[in-house]
């Protein structure tokens, strides 16, 4: 590798990167479906012969590693013999999918008689059978039950396509036009990545292609060990929780302990719920895709997305979890719960790392878009044809705060950082349904001193036909799951509803009957009477409500984004006629403080009027006198000594149900736990967790390499 000079190197290497944009361009130009062409709900990426990603796209970053496990299954299958020109398709959870839905193919590429590479493909597809519309089969007990299970099959056998096998395969769809055309856009994508490596090879030679593949990868590696190395050593502790296996209403926690050491970061998930009976478990695939969803938008925002980023990274998780799910365990919506769940997890696990070091802590945020609630619409249309959807407009949820300013407004999930959603009108056209709303909810971003990003809502009904089948669900109902940090607010929780009988000859009206559901309501009738409307959560808010700038929460009054009463009791500022009432505001804001710890602590011998050394987030610091190396608040008041585990130096608040105002709903076996400064009443954390356990002390850092840092 080392004889490659710099040019040739990063010619090759913008040409791979183009080459995964170009297969992008392929599926999106071929398939129909708006999954696809709109949202971006899919992956494209080129391999080494060993599974290894050397590019990828940025769309679903949960797919990353994937292909490359059933690259490696093929490895380790000799009956399954690759040819030049051949072509496999797979969708087995237990293989290598994250879940029935994910149709992925992937396309060994030669150079002469050696595979050099293999081009990957895949994208979710609304319906590949099982017991309901969709494949998300809220009462599935087993896996059989939700469609197709396509373990490892060649499709095109040296360029030919075996058209049984896609017969057997779209045979099992309700939607068969629908996955018959996006295989043939994946054949598509497979090729035009073998002829554009091929024309690379060709012209550089097949030695200095594979070369340029390592160096991509070991360059990743190299920068990523390298920030590694400028993070405090120590365990950062996250958790997500879901609620409803589909069955019963239980309450799942996906808990995520991220300990950082040298070079080498390891994510262990033992301390995770067991797996469920219903879907919304995940294979140990999906704990993997989860992970590196996490870990490449957080850690690897500025390098380049291959197996070098997930390389220096050890997960340990053992069989058995929600989030490696044993045979023959139903897993179907394990990409919107547990999958989703634990990148959340592990981003709020590295963020919080981030917060600790001066040189990045600018780029800690707050969990973006929690959940995908998700909502499927199908039947016949108004020509007699069937029809599906799968609505991408969840993806308009909030996106968190930064350490440095707030979050974007529906800005979506940062683990796929190019999706979007489809016009309305797009939607429209495919599908017999009309919006009566697409728009921003005030008081759905999480509060902070930076207010994470609003959520979005709709409301829809049919147009055009006159009943179809909706298949509901979600989870974040009743858990929030866009956790702020360093004090701030997680967004709003899942609000989901139907309007029965809300529709009069096309226009909404008020004699309907509204039902608001629980998480997993599942598959129900729909007719053109009714309206179904769903807000989704919003960005998490990061620091202390307090401190936000009282014009800005004035802003946020005047553009609607922030009601007068939450402004009031959330924010302690005062509006009126559009402008703040300092005197009023600077009253509230004190009576706030005082309310959350009672009397302020004004012993001075629990402070120290040392300056800060290093500081582990927006409030809490690191610093040295005579007594020790002390974590303190602003106001300088001790809450640890010779231990960054601070929590039991705060004074902490229990709530087993928040105020109407937070508009966070909480499962019955959850409560908050929010920690104040006792000195100042600053609010320091928010932590969420199950009734009878402890708040978990979130950051165990090695003292010692907080001034290094620092320094």
């Amino acid at each position: 590798m080392s004889e490659i000079n710099a040019v040739t190197f990063e010619v090759i290497r913008n040409r791979l990167v183009a080459i995964s944009e170009e297969m992008r361009i392929a599926l999106q130009a071929v398939s129909g479906s708006p999954t696809v062409t709109e949202a971006s709900d899919f992956f494209t990426g080129l391999f080494l012969p060993d599974g290894a990603v050397v590019s990828m796209g940025f769309q679903v970053s949960f797919q990353a590693p994937v292909c490359g496990q059933v690259i490696r299954h093929i490895n380790g299958k000799p009956q399954l013999k690759v040819k030049d020109g051949d072509i496999f398709i797979g969708n087995d959870p237990y293989i290598g999918a994250l879940h029935q839905n994910d149709v992925q193919m992937i396309g060994p590429i030669y150079a002469g008689d050696e595979i050099i590479a293999w081009a990957g493909v895949e994208a979710h597809e609304t319906d590949v059978g099982g017991m309901d519309f969709a494949s998300w089969c809220p009462k599935a007990k087993e896996i059989w039950q939700e469609g197709i299970r396509i373990p490892c099959v060649k499709l095109v056998d040296q360029g030919e396509m075996r058209d049984d096998v896609l017969e057997m395969i779209v045979t099992a769809s309700r939607l068969p036009d629908q996955l018959g055309l996006d295989i043939r856009a994946f054949i598509a994508t497979v090729n035009v990545a073998r002829r554009r490596v091929t024309e690379l090879v060709d012209r550089y030679g097949a030695k200095t292609v594979t070369d340029v593949m390592r160096r991509m990868i070991a360059s990743s590696e190299s920068r990523l060990r390298a920030r590694l190395n400028e993070l405090p050593d120590g365990t950062v502790h996250a958790a997500d929780f879901i609620e409803h296996d589909g069955h019963q209403n239980v309450l799942y926690k996906i808990d995520c302990k991220a300990t950082k050491k040298g070079d080498r970061l390891t994510l262990d998930f033992s301390g995770s719920s067991k797996q469920a009976p219903g879907f919304i478990n995940a294979t140990r695939s999906g704990l993997v895709g989860g992970c590196a969803g996490g870990i490449l938008t957080t850690l690897g925002f500025d390098i380049q997305w291959n197996q070098g980023l997930l390389d220096p990274v050890e997960i340990v998780a053992p069989d058995g979890l929600i989030c490696t799910a044993q045979f023959p365990a139903p897993v179907g919506s394990a990409t919107v719960e547990t999958i989703w769940s634990v990148s959340n997890a592990v981003m709020a696990a590295l963020n919080k790392l981030l917060a600790t070091s001066p040189k990045y802590r600018y780029r800690a945020q707050c969990i973006s878009d929690g959940c995908m609630a998700t909502f499927n619409l199908g039947g016949v249309n108004q020509y007699g044809e069937p029809f599906g959807l799968h609505l991408m407009d969840p993806l308009a949820a909030g996106s968190g705060a930064f350490a440095t300013k707030d979050g974007v407004e529906a800005g979506g999930p940062i683990t796929s950082p190019v999706s979007c959603i489809a016009d309305v009108e797009r939607n429209e056209q495919a599908v017999p349904l009309f919006y009566l709303h697409r728009k921003l909810t005030p008081d759905t971003g999480g509060a902070g001193k930076h207010r994470g990003g609003l959520s979005a809502e709709v409301a829809l009904t049919l147009g055009g036909i006159e009943k179809a089948m909706a298949l509901v669900m979600t989870h974040g109902a009743e858990s929030p799951n866009t956790a702020g940090l360093a004090g701030g607010w997680p967004g709003s929780t899942v609000v989901q509803s139907m309007g029965w009988g809300a529709i009069e000859g096309g226009r909404p009206h008020d004699a309907g009957k509204w039902e608001r559901f629980g998480p997993k309501p599942g598959l129900m009738p729909m007719t053109n009477r009714d309206v179904y409307s769903v807000i989704w959560q919003g960005g998490g808010g990061w620091g202390d409500p307090l401190e936000r700038d009282a014009s800005a929460v004035a802003n946020d009054v005047l553009a609607g984004a922030v009601s007068v009463e939450t402004a009031r009791d959330i924010y302690g500022v005062v509006v009126a006629n559009g402008a703040v009432d300092d005197a009023a505001t600077e009253r509230q804001r004190e009576r706030i403080r005082k309310s959350r710890v009672g009397n302020f602590d004004t012993d001075p011998a629990k402070k120290s009027a040392a300056k800060p050394i290093a500081s582990l987030s927006e409030g809490l610091f690191v610093v040295q006198d005579e007594r020790g190396t002390h974590v303190t608040s602003k106001a300088g008041f001790i809450l640890a000594t010779n231990s960054t585990a601070w929590r039991n130096g705060a004074k902490s608040v229990t709530f087993d149900k928040l105020p109407d105002r937070y508009r966070i709903n909480l499962h019955a076996d959850l409560c908050c736990t929010v920690h104040y400064c006792p000195a100042s009443g600053a609010q320091l954390a928010v932590d969420f967790h199950r009734k009878g356990e402890p708040p978990a002390d979130d950051l165990l850092l090695d003292i010692a390499s907080l001034p290094r840092l620092a320094a």
